[in-house]
């Protein structure tokens, strides 16, 4: 229903209600287990789950449950990194866009984490990635990033709750910025394996 070009923005924004109520009381746990999928698959813009939240279950439990989703994807995506990549993802995170990320949060720890996390222009999953190359205990990536990302997810909440339920129409340039925002970091991606595919060495 929101790629539906053919939608209302009354109907889009009541298609999210009514996707979330499919699954009953377990509803907010379907939400928090959306918003962890975004964090851990970093690409997909995060605002398009956050702001919606606080639609579907108002300012401050929206914000709460993206919140949960944000600190539980933040550890998993650590996790990840150090399970699967290991030195290789050391090797490669030298010549990545992730290499000022770790740098910083291996000098100052959980600290870093939680200045990246809180300015809304640097708050990126690929945080929590470069926080699993370091040695720092994954409860403190995920403290970091509960205190960080708080004040984001409960604001996006909270506005989305008084916004989009009298302003339907906002829908429509939330949508389009997602589309936007989920383009270019495919692009730069995109640009990255096809980097390190022309230079295999690049993760021997």
């Amino acid at each position: 229903m929101l790629l539906n070009s053919g939608a209302t923005a009354d109907e889009k924004v009541e298609s999210l209600r009514a996707f979330f109520d499919r699954f009953g009381v377990a509803a907010p746990l379907a939400y928090v287990g959306f918003v962890t999928a975004e964090v851990v698959v970093a690409p997909i813009p995060g605002t398009m789950l956050y702001a919606p939240g606080g639609v579907i279950f108002g300012g401050f439990w929206g914000g709460l449950l993206s919140l949960t989703g944000n600190v539980i994807g933040a550890g998993i995506a650590c996790l990840l990194m150090r399970a699967f990549l290991g030195e290789r993802a050391e090797t490669y995170l030298a010549r990545s866009s992730l290499a000022p990320y770790e740098a910083k949060i291996t000098q100052r720890g959980a600290w870093v984490i939680f200045l990246l996390r809180v300015n809304p222009l640097t708050s990126s999953d690929l945080v929590s990635y470069a926080a699993g190359l370091t040695q720092l205990s994954v409860w403190k990536v995920m403290l970091a990033t509960l205190a960080g990302m708080a004040p984001l997810c409960f604001a996006q909440a909270f506005m989305a709750e008084g916004l989009l339920t009298a302003f339907p129409l906002l829908i429509f340039p939330l949508l389009s910025v997602c589309a936007v925002y989920a383009l270019v970091v495919l692009w730069v991606l995109s640009k990255l394996m096809k980097k390190s595919t022309d230079d295999p060495s690049r993760l021997d």
